[in-house]
């Protein structure tokens, strides 16, 4: 049994249809086998599309819409990757609404894959340094990051990492992380 050291976090999972499966529902395993509260929040109800790839995969619950979810009611954030997933959701204005006041909120954000397209396109990377799936690094530069070629970054209260095969050391440093922001606000 992994220990319950996230107990009471409340993770969002911003996301929506297209997303590389295995990046929402690994750390999301991770995160409830450690006692966090995860909610999968969408632009639309229903359910959302997985992918493996370029190949459909099963479908998620949506918790709740971006217009139900209040930034507020959660202590981190997590962006799954999937070129389709994360091309949507970065020209969604509510999506950068609610990015921009969980990073205002010095809140931990976890972000793999193409999930940093979101970060970019709500103007938040500009002096951080991050990681990606390599076909977004330029993105990343162009709008004021430094991007490493590593399987995950921490950089303050954001960690990231490239694609599904880093999963494991993403999702190691998210829970570390997450435990130490938990940590710090108890303090």
């Amino acid at each position: 049994m992994a220990q319950r050291t996230l107990e009471n976090l409340r993770v969002a999972i911003l996301v929506t249809d297209g997303f590389e499966h295995s990046e929402l529902v690994e750390p999301r395993r991770a995160l409830e086998e450690a006692g966090a509260t995860t909610r999968t929040v969408a632009p639309h109800e229903g359910r959302i599309q997985g992918m493996r790839h370029d190949e459909k995969t099963e479908t998620v619950p949506v918790d709740m819409t971006l217009d139900q979810a209040d930034p507020a009611q959660f202590d981190a954030v997590l962006l799954p990757g999937g070129a389709l997933n994360a091309d949507a959701l970065r020209v969604e204005p509510r999506a950068q609404a609610f990015i921009r006041t969980i990073h205002q909120g010095g809140k931990p954000i976890a972000v793999i894959c193409h999930g940093p397209w979101l970060l970019v396109s709500a103007g938040l990377v500009k002096g951080r340094t991050l990681t990606s799936y390599h076909t977004i690094q330029d993105d990343i530069r162009n709008a004021g990051g430094r991007w490493e070629d590593r399987e995950v970054v921490r950089d303050g209260n954001w960690v990231s990492s490239r694609k599904p095969s880093d999963i494991p050391a993403f999702t190691r440093e998210l829970l570390a992380l997450f435990a130490e922001h938990r940590k710090a606000e108890a303090a």
